[in-house]
Parts: C-alpha cells; structure tokens; sequence
C-alpha cells in the first residue's frame, strides 16, 4: 500500500502522537524531489510497520511551512523528518535521503 498523502497540520499532529512517525515533505515539480520520492517509496513498501506519510511542498504549501515553524527545522524540498516523542529527532534532504538512510534513521531492519 502506497503512503498516505496528510491532509493538514493536524492530520500530522494526530499521526504523531500516535506514535514514530517519518514525514516527507517533495514538490512533484523538482527531479531531485523524484528520485528521493521514488526512495520513500520503496522504503515505504518495504517497511510498512514504519508510519509515515508525505506532503506536496507547493500543493501545501501553508502546511509545509507550518511544519517548519512547529518543528524548527528549516524548510527543504525534498525533505524527511522522523518523529519520536512527539519531536523530530532526525531529519535530512536532498541527496541524503535514501532507502538506507530512512532505514538507518528508523531503525528499520
């Protein structure tokens, strides 16, 4: 099952409470944002015990600078954060997110 595209900041906020939660944050109009999103995916499928989902930078793009303001780190496209405890406690961007990555950062087996 493919992730779930969150609807605002407090579909996020219910998500997190829940539990871990890895976020990805990708403009469908950016290449570099393709290829991580096509690592997120994969990862996604391979992991469906991680909750996650994602949101679309330019489609949403109040939630995603809310999601900045709340969290504190600064915006980037294509970007994932890792929930823990209700905070981030690790992110990443660009070149930097992988299938291994979000694995390593999950820990994901």
């Amino acid at each position: 099952m493919a992730p779930p595209q969150l609807r605002d900041a407090a579909d996020l906020a219910t998500r997190v409470a829940a539990g871990p939660f890895l976020l990805f944050k990708q403009s469908f109009r950016c290449p570099v944002s393709a290829k991580a999103f096509d690592a997120y995916q994969a990862f996604a499928a391979a992991h469906p015990a991680v909750a996650t989902g994602w949101l679309d930078v330019v489609e949403q793009r109040p939630f995603s600078l809310a999601v900045a303001e709340e969290t504190g780190v600064t915006h980037a496209s294509p970007q994932a954060l890792w929930f823990r405890d209700g905070r981030v406690v690790w992110h990443a961007s660009h070149g930097k997110l992988t299938v291994a990555s979000f694995a390593a950062a999950t820990g994901a087996a």
